[in-house]
């Protein structure tokens, strides 16, 4: 399966960015907000400048407490974001995210942001296949 498939199949309620500059408060009021794990880092919601995930402020928080909520996200994103294109197969998605150990994509046409999938979306897209697999061959094997 493509990534473009994955990205017609989610909510269109685009990708949530955040400012450079903006507060780890404001992150961590983002996530919380929107019940979600990572927020793009962005001066126009098109251009990457880093990524922020709810790992980074947890671990940010218990490594200097509560004085870190008014740093600005710079000093807590990760500014080196792998990224994928919409005509990526959702395996090799998964591998890269594996090996990174993370869970939110960024997919760019062009160096512009066309989206965000998660881990759970790429798994999700791997069962729908492996169905439609299981499926296929049940029906091969008793005549369908």
């Amino acid at each position: 399966m493509l990534v473009s498939q994955i990205l017609k199949s989610k909510s269109d309620d685009g990708v949530v960015t955040l400012p450079p500059g903006s507060t780890v408060a404001e992150v961590a009021a983002v996530l919380s907000k929107r019940r979600i794990g990572s927020i793009i880092i962005s001066p126009d919601g098109k251009t990457l400048t880093g990524i922020v995930s709810e790992r980074d402020v947890v671990r940010e928080l218990g490594r200097r407490g509560a004085v870190c909520m008014t740093d600005p996200v710079e000093t807590i994103m990760t500014p080196t974001v792998v990224s994928c294109a919409r005509n990526d197969q959702t395996d090799t998605v998964l591998q890269k995210m594996t090996d990174g150990r993370f869970r939110h994509m960024p997919v760019l046409e062009g160096g512009v942001m066309v989206g965000l999938i998660s881990i759970g979306d790429v798994v999700k897209a791997r069962l729908t296949e492996l169905s439609a697999e299981k499926d296929a061959l049940e029906g091969m094997i008793k005549g369908f």
